[in-house]
This record gives C-alpha cells, sequence and structure tokens, in this order.
C-alpha cells in the first residue's frame, strides 16, 4: 500500500519548532502522519523533503539538515556536519557523525568512468560499471580499437537502458565519515569511517544478511566502483573497480587500476595495474605497475618501470597465471613473464619466457635474464596453490552471483601447450654449441645446457601427469582425422579456445560477450578433451600403465619435495629453539 505523506499542520509544527526545527517552507514538507514528531530533533528542511514512518525504538532525524531529500522509514540519522541534499535514502538506513551526503541531480556515481589501466596514457581505457566481469574488462584493455570502434557504442546503449540506484540503500550504514559526494550505497553497505568519497558506487549483490561490500576507515576514495569488494584503513584510491571478493587495506594506494575477484592488496601500490583474480600484494615498499597478472603474488620490494624518458610510460607487460616475484625483484617492461614462473633479481632486457613455464628466472648484475626452466614444477607448493585458491572465494560464501569465470587447473591446456612448445625449442637449442661463456641464448634469455636437459624430463612428467588426470577415467579421447587443435587464450582466469574470443568480439550486445564466456566456462571440460584428442600425437598417446607410471614419477618428485622441505623446516625449528 502507498503511503500517504502529510504537510505538518499548525500543531505539528509547533512540535517541531519546539525540539529546534525549522523549514524554509513547511508546504514542501511531507511526513508520515502516524510519525511521532518528537523524534525530529534540530532538522533543517531546505526545498521539498519527504520522510517515512519512524517506529523503530531507536529511529529519529537530529542534528541534520535535510535538503530536497526523500527519506524511507525507520531511519537513523543524526549528527550530520553540513548536509544531506538530493538524497534518496532507504528504509532503515543510519547515517551519524557524517559531513555531508550529496547528490548532484544525474550523478553517475562512477559509472562509465575511464580507467587508464596498463600502459597508462589512456589509450586502452577501461569503461567501468556494475556487473563488468574481468573477462570483458580485459578485452577493452587489450583491444583498444575494438573497444574504441565497436564496443563502445554497444556499452553506451547497455548503460543508458539499465537502472543502476543511486542513492543509499535500504539497511546501509553510514557511520563516522567525511564528506560522501555523489557516491551511491547499496543495500546493507557499511562505510564507517571514510575520509572522503567523490564519485562512485558500492554496490551489494550478496544474499541478504551477507553483505561483503565494505568501506572503511581513512578511506580516501574519487571516481571508483567497489562491487562486492573492500576498501579498508586509509586506501587511496583514483579511477579504480575493485570486484567481487577483493580487498584493499592498510594504506594501499591505487590509480587507473581494477582488481578482480578475490585480489589481496596492502601496504604498496599499485599504477595502471590490470589485477586478475586472486593476484596479491601485501608488503610495503612494493610498486606494481603497468601490467597484466592473475594467482600472481609480489615479495616485498617488487618493482616495475614503464617509463624511459622518451615517449612517456608507454611501455606495460604481462605476468601470466601463477607468476611469483622475489622480494627486491625488478622487471622492466614490455615483458611477458611465463606461467607459473619465479622472478628473481634484476630484469632489463625485455624477457618474453612464456615458452617456458613453471621457470626461475635470474637477474644478473648486468640486467640479463637467466632461466632454469620447469624448476617449479618439483615445487610441492604448486600443487597447494591449485587447491587453496577455491577454498579462499570469499564469493562462494555470501552467495553471489560470480561475475568473474575463473578456472582453477594449473595444467591446463595453455601450460601443457607451452611445455610442449618448450619441449622443440629446447631440443633445437641442445643441437647447437654453446656461447664463450657456456650459455645457450634464446630470444634475449640465457640458459645452461644442464637446465635445459633437466627441464626436458621435467616438462615431459608434467605432460604425462596432465594426461593422467584428464584421461585415466574416460580414456584418451579419439582423434578426428581433420581436427585442427585449438589455439588457447587466458581471459584474466577464464581459459578459452581462440575461436570463443573471436565470437565475443563479433557479438553485438554486452549480454551476448558475457553469454560466450559463460559457454566457455560450462564447455570447459569438454573443449578440453577435444584439444587433447587434437593436439597429441600417436607419440604421447601411451598405454595407460605407461601414462600412469609417469605421472606416478611426477608424484612421487613432489612427495620428495614436501618431504625435505618439512626436514629441512624442522632442522631450523630444532635450531631455533629455547
Amino acid at each position: 500500500m502507498e503511503t500517504t505523506y502529510i504537510n505538518p499542520g499548525q500543531r505539528e509544527i509547533e512540535i517541531l519548532e519546539s525540539n529546534g526545527c525549522r523549514a524554509s517552507d513547511w508546504k514542501l514538507v511531507h511526513l508520515n502522519p502516524h510519525t511521532d514528531f518528537q523524534r525530529f530533533r534540530n532538522v533543517t528542511f531546505e526545498g521539498e523533503n519527504s520522510v517515512g514512518f519512524l517506529s523503530a525504538d531507536d529511529s529519529l532525524i537530529e542534528n541534520a539538515v535535510l535538503k530536497n531529500c526523500n527519506v524511507g522509514d525507520d531511519v537513523r540519522i543524526r549528527n550530520i556536519g553540513r548536509a544531506v541534499i538530493n538524497c534518496r535514502i532507504g528504509r532503515g538506513v543510519r547515517i551519524e557523525n557524517t559531513a555531508s551526503v550529496e547528490f548532484e541531480p544525474g550523478a553517475q556515481c562512477g559509472i562509465g568512468v575511464e580507467v587508464g589501466v596498463l600502459d597508462e596514457t589512456g589509450s586502452r581505457s577501461v569503461t567501468i560499471f556494475p556487473g563488468m566481469t574481468a573477462q570483458l574488462a580485459l578485452l577493452m584493455a587489450r583491444e583498444p580499437r575494438w573497444h574504441e570502434n565497436h564496443f563502445r557504442n554497444i556499452l553506451s546503449e547497455y548503460l543508458d537502458s539499465r537502472h543502476f540506484f543511486v542513492g543509499i540503500g535500504e539497511g546501509a550504514r553510514i557511520v563516522d565519515c567525511g564528506s560522501l559526494f555523489n557516491v551511491s550505497v547499496g543495500n546493507e553497505v557499511t562505510v564507517k569511517g571514510a575520509r572522503m568519497l567523490k564519485n562512485g558506487s558500492i554496490v551489494n549483490n550478496a544474499a541478504p544478511g551477507r553483505c561483503l561490500a565494505f568501506v572503511g576507515a581513512g578511506v580516501d576514495a574519487e571516481n571508483f566502483i567497489v562491487e562486492d569488494g573492500i576498501l579498508d584503513s586509509g586506501c587511496i584510491v583514483r579511477n579504480c573497480f575493485i570486484g567481487q571478493g577483493a580487498s584493499l587495506e592498510k594504506g594501499f594506494s591505487a590509480h587507473d587500476s581494477l582488481f578482480f575477484a578475490n585480489c589481496s592488496f596492502e601496504n604498496g601500490e599499485a599504477c595502471a595495474v590490470f589485477a586478475g583474480p586472486y593476484s596479491v600484494s601485501m608488503h610495503k615498499s612494493t610498486l606494481i605497475i603497468g601490467c597484466q597478472t592473475s594467482f600472481m603474488n609480489a615479495g616485498s620490494g617488487t618493482n616495475q618501470s614503464n617509463h624511459m624518458y622518451k615517449l612517456g610510460p608507454v611501455h606495460w607487460g604481462i605476468l601470466e597465471r601463477g607468476v611469483k616475484t622475489s622480494s627486491g625483484s625488478y622487471l622492466m617492461l614490455g615483458a611477458k613473464i611465463g606461467a607459473f614462473s619465479l622472478l628473481m633479481g634484476q630484469h632489463k632486457t625485455h624477457p618474453d619466457s612464456s615458452q617456458f613455464p613453471f621457470s626461475y628466472l635470474f637477474g644478473d648484475d648486468r640486467g640479463a635474464t637467466v632461466v632454469v626452466p620447469g624448476v617449479m614444477l618439483r615445487s610441492c607448493g604448486l600443487m597447494r596453490d591449485e587447491q587453496k585458491w577455491p577454498a579462499r572465494d570469499r564469493r562462494v560464501k555470501r552467495k553471489l552471483p560470480l561475475h568473474d569465470r575463473v578456472i582453477f587447473d594449473v595444467l591446463n591446456p595453455l601450460t601443457v601447450e607451452a611445455m610442449l612448445t618448450a619441449l622443440d625449442v629446447i631440443n633445437d637449442l641442445l643441437s647447437r654449441p654453446a656461447d664463450d661463456d657456456r650459455y645457450l641464448r634464446y630470444r634475449g634469455m640465457r640458459f645452461t645446457r644442464a637446465s635445459l636437459e633437466r627441464a626436458r624430463h621435467l616438462y615431459t612428467l608434467a605432460i604425462y601427469k596432465y594426461l593422467w588426470l584428464r584421461t585415466s577415467e574416460h580414456g584418451f579421447p579419439v582423434r578426428e582425422s581433420d581436427a585442427e587443435p585449438a589455439e588457447w587464450v587466458d581471459m584474466a582466469g577464464l581459459i578459452i579456445p581462440r575461436s570463443y574470443l573471436n565470437r565475443a568480439l563479433a557479438e553485438e550486445s554486452v549480454e551476448g560477450i558475457r553469454d560466450i564466456f559463460d559457454a566457455a566456462f560450462r564447455h570447459y571440460p569438454n573443449l578440453e578433451r577435444a584439444w587433447i584428442a587434437s593436439r597429441f600425437s600417436d607419440d604421447w598417446n601411451k598405454p595407460a600403465e605407461v601414462i600412469s607410471a609417469y605421472a606416478a614419477d611426477f608424484d612421487h618428485m613432489i612427495e620428495d619435495d614436501r618431504k625435505r622441505y618439512l626436514d629441512e623446516l624442522a632442522a631450523q625449528n630444532d635450531m631455533l629453539r629455547l
């Protein structure tokens, strides 16, 4: 039933004015007739305002200026330093001890902000909006001409056709804050202690009572969207998207960056970063700049540079999924670091190690890159990572509709294809004589003969382990004579055949693009089996017992590493005991 509001009569006005309330024109004030007017204290009404039924024990409005506001039932608004202006306020909202909450007419609240990701020049800008996925954002960032010439009009029509909530949603709490200017706060969202928020949206998609979105103490943010994510403890944010389950805390600062599912960033700094799912940086003096990541873990003092004092910060790079950086590592961009590799030392020769996943990359005293390929495959931590990522998905626990699609497999068509290619490159390199310094060189990287021979063995074990994981239950898939193996791409955590990417680039709607990525995610097991059938020759299609034996050797290698690690840990603890 629609609520009927009244203008306060003479008796009600006397009650309100005796409580310190006043209005520029009482005829423009619309109140619920059943409200206890004693719940208004020291309230100034400017312009046209309506206020719902104040029935809850703690509902009241006091020490506040309301200007052109539509206020719902059972609110608590008190101790507002300046005013609440042009604000739609939902049922059960709490706004207390806050400087101001103000909306301009037609406020966009961060929707449509252009984020200059990757090269910092704005040439790869991503247009942010609620519901944006990591996959769609990557298309905009990595295909700038497609974005400008094809997708921009599609997205503009999509945003114009959508109704995005602007106001303060039901059950929201804004407490102990500075000013909020053109900031939309979703249902049940808490904003507590924020210093300044300007032109943004804080969106909650969780089930009732499970809100994850939160903005906390000391946060200073402008031109942003937080969707089911967290900004807390002194973060400074400009032109950023913080996605589902992502968390920026402990004084982290970021500009022109995107953070997707379950990222965790603390203490350091990000500039023009595309942080794909599960990217992590926890240390002070760490600068992540101008790069695309996913499942990345940055060590303390990690540093990158994208400016060579010629044409500005135009350089950028890719850390493929699972890259780790050691303390004090440095990477001069552009560069492309292969999946699940460990980056150590200083690298100034723009390495492309994408053909050598699971590697150690050492920077020598001149900034050249020495690669020890494949050795990460021996690490027990690699398999641990694959198991911990799904268990740490903050989205699932809050029953969120999942925007970012993620394939967690360490051994997948992309990493396996890289290892297959690496085997051919290794065989070619080993057929050559070493240089005078006993290194073999390839694409600006240096290898020792012994490391290549070991990598050939490690890659072979890992490929057979992959085949055992995918064929032990249903057998080796039948290969069709005319089938060509699909080329795969990593779309910010979602591994898909390039044919799906091409379909997405040709699609004419935002919903259609999202559906294509969703279909690739759903059909991943079947697409993967089809790739196995077409990619692996008879040389790899060994009897099951042979593949099983290779897989067992791989498992024994991992178990040996785990035991060795535990023995070393026990020895250290023994050394350090009282």
